[in-house]
């Protein structure tokens, strides 16, 4: 809250914009519910989901969500240049060729190709990034802690820039 409320770019298969999940609003599965309840960034940019219920779409009507699933993918992200940008990466973004370990993962996602093309058009500044939900004890061949290391380089990347 110290600073201009910054652009979330979220990468996910999922939205997590339920107002509760399984009784609790604070579920894994909530926190841009919260985040935009608390005025905590100017916009939400969702790329990559195809999960969507009554209820989800509800919710990006509800609070002017810019969400674009896997059918409607767009050429390049609605940024401006001067705007401050805020980076959240869920590993199931990506196709379970590329990332097999997630928790839940979906198929029909992106590439590591598309990802990484997507953060290297953030004209902005990156002012903070998360990468969240590799699981390991899922990722037999490690293909999805090699893609993780990728995606972190390319974050920091951006974040030094």
């Amino acid at each position: 809250k110290a600073g201009p409320a910054p652009t979330i770019v979220h990468f996910d298969a999922h939205p997590d914009l339920y107002a509760a999940y399984d009784g609790s609003p604070w579920s894994h599965a909530c926190p841009f519910a919260r985040i935009i309840e608390e005025r905590l960034c100017s916009r939400l940019i969702q790329i990559g989901i195809r999960t969507l219920n009554p209820h989800q779409r509800d919710q990006i009507a509800r609070y002017g969500v810019e969400c674009f699933d896997m059918a409607n993918l767009p050429a390049t992200l609605p940024l401006e240049q001067s705007e401050p940008v805020y980076v959240s990466i869920d590993m199931d973004a990506l196709d379970p060729a590329f990332a097999p370990g997630v928790s839940h993962p979906e198929p029909g996602g992106l590439s590591t190709r598309q990802l990484i093309a997507y953060l290297q058009q953030i004209p902005g500044p990156v002012i903070g990034a998360d990468l969240v939900e590799f699981n390991p004890d899922r990722d037999a061949s490690g293909i999805t802690a090699a893609a993780a290391l990728k995606l972190m380089k390319e974050l920091g990347g951006l974040l030094a820039r």
